[in-house]
């Protein structure tokens, strides 16, 4: 039968004084998998139970979890009653207070202190050889008169300078291996000390949940709650191959947290969803249009009674908590996706530091159309372009890393297609030459009596392959467009364009035609602007 008391702490201290130990358990948990949003995650924790256990709690648990998230299951063995949750410093907590780590530096530690006990040793060796040859064969430098002992012939001096020789070398040398050992041990307690430090926060607080239960038999209960600060972003890489003109688009998300647990070895899901923003939309206000009653003017400073404004307040410094609850990553890039989520393969490990960790999510590969795209009233520069298909799916914006022929040739961003095709750039292509002629630019006037003026501009371009093979070639002129009905603009194309407001932009142009290896071909575009002639015009 469970065991449920009303009040929270009576039951806590109950279970804490019986003297049947085996009925409360500490959980030993560990984290099973991880979902994670644009700025949150919602960990699960799982520990085992024993049957006949009456509590468990979950120790050691990030201070910053959302209490009202938390959700305790098991299977039908176990009976689930009230829950508690507590935060407290770390300090105060005996199961907290240490750290996996702390094994393993004591045992460093351990080994350091034996090797300086006997670097310690040697020392003492070392000042007694010295000694001995300080006072000539008598008793070391211990201020007392030296004992008178018979000269010793040649023989036996040079075996003594021999053993004194070798003594104080091997002495010498041990130490300096036991120092170079030191040093090594010094390389490995580091890093150690420093994750210590890091998984305990310097300190902070800890929250504890425990349950109340009645186990039939030994099983798993699970702990899942939320915490805010993790998040993930998306990242590409679009791989071109030119000869087959297949194009592979590798889909990645780097994902990062500072929630002060580490994830080791977990199941992790990458959601493109926002649970923490609201839920409902909001509703349009009644509008009620009337006539304003004219208010007089009044001056504040011939007011002496007039009331102060008030001063903008200080912005706040953020607290600590604060800092860690904001989420690692811009989320602003999920704002109009519908929620997606990309289950990793793999069990991954992410460490509360912030690193930011890459993980895979899958590729697409596609065959495109390549082309030479040049704007040369801009830039006589052409570039390589590919244009495909969007790939299905939601698909947030993020950085680009673009490589051509299996070589990088530069960053871009990925930005959401929608419905249009997708134009990704894979930089110049220097075999492809554009040269802009000289610009024509007459004035004059016209119309009745000379009442207009007419502006006449003409530009030209040359575009000429020099790949081996055929290209395709886009060229891109921005017309002019009038937006006064005072201002009237014709054009006349040579050749004929392929679209007149390419990408639905008014008076966008857009040539596209075909280049034979070696070939070169000319467009050119005339325009007529005419307005008033007291008029001034302005060109935006």
């Amino acid at each position: 039968m469970p065991l449920f008391f009303a009040p929270r702490r009576r039951a806590i201290a109950l279970a804490l004084s019986s003297p049947l130990l085996a009925l409360c358990a500490q959980a030993d948990s560990r984290i099973t998998q991880v979902k994670v949003y644009p700025g949150s995650a919602t960990v699960e924790r799982v520990a085992r139970v024993a049957s006949g256990s009456r509590t468990l709690t979950f120790a050691c648990l990030p201070a910053g979890l959302d209490a009202q998230s938390i959700q305790v299951s098991a299977d039908a063995a176990v009976r689930l009653g009230e829950t508690s949750v507590l935060t407290q410093p770390r300090a105060l907590s005996a199961e907290c207070a240490t750290s996996p780590l702390d094994g393993r530096i004591r045992e460093l530690e351990d080994q350091k202190a034996a090797l300086q006990s006997e670097n310690d040793a040697l020392d003492l060796v070392n000042g007694y050889l010295k000694g001995i040859t300080a006072n000539g064969g008598g008793t070391p430098g211990d201020g007392t008169p030296p004992v008178r002992v018979a000269a010793p012939d040649a023989k036996s001096v040079a075996a003594m300078a021999e053993a004194l020789r070798r003594s104080g070398q091997d002495s010498l040398q041990k130490q300096h291996l036991l120092k170079r050992r030191q040093t090594e041990l010094d390389k490995q307690l580091a890093p150690l000390i420093a994750e210590r430090e890091r998984s305990q926060g310097q300190g902070g607080n800890v929250t504890s949940v425990t349950v109340t239960l009645a186990a039939g038999r030994d099983a798993d209960v699970k702990l899942s709650y939320q915490v805010a600060g993790p998040g993930w972003s998306p990242a590409y890489r679009a791989l071109l191959d030119t000869t087959t003109r297949k194009i592979r688009i590798e889909r990645q998300a780097l994902v990062a947290q500072s929630t002060g647990e580490d994830w080791r070895g977990v199941k992790l899901t990458l959601s493109t969803g926002q649970p923490r923003r609201e839920t409902t939309g909001r509703l349009p206000a009644p509008w009620r249009i009337g006539i304003e009653q004219p208010q007089p003017l009044r001056e504040r400073s011939a007011q002496p009674g007039a009331p102060m404004v008030a001063a903008a307040p200080a912005p706040m410094m953020k607290s600590a908590m604060d800092r860690l609850d904001e989420p690692a990553f811009d989320v602003s890039v999920f704002n109009n996706s519908f929620a997606t989520e990309f289950a990793v393969p793999n069990v991954v490990d992410v460490p509360s530091s912030g690193q930011r960790v890459g993980l895979a999510l899958g590729q697409v590969e596609d065959i495109v159309k390549l082309a030479a795209r040049t704007s040369p009233q801009v830039d006589a520069s052409a570039f390589l372009i590919a244009d495909m298909a969007p790939p299905e799916g939601v698909w947030p914006a993020g950085p680009l890393q673009l490589y051509r022929d299996g070589a990088f040739v530069g960053n871009g961003r990925w930005t959401p297609p929608g419905d249009a095709r997708l134009t990704l750039s894979f930089g110049r292509d220097e075999l492809v030459r554009v040269q802009a002629d000289p610009e024509r630019d007459n004035q004059g006037t016209g119309g009745f009596v000379g009442l207009r003026v007419e502006r006449k501009l003409q530009r030209g371009y040359v575009v000429e392959n020099r790949h081996r093979t055929p290209i395709a070639v886009q060229v891109l002129e921005a017309a002019p467009v009038s937006v006064n009905e005072a201002v009237q603009v014709s054009a006349t194309f040579q050749p004929k364009p392929a679209e007149r407001e390419w990408n639905k932009q008014p008076g966008m142009t857009l040539w596209s035609f075909d280049l034979a290896a070696g070939e070169s071909a000319r467009v050119a575009a005339d325009y007529t602007i005419s307005y008033p002639k007291d008029a001034r015009i302005s060109a935006r």
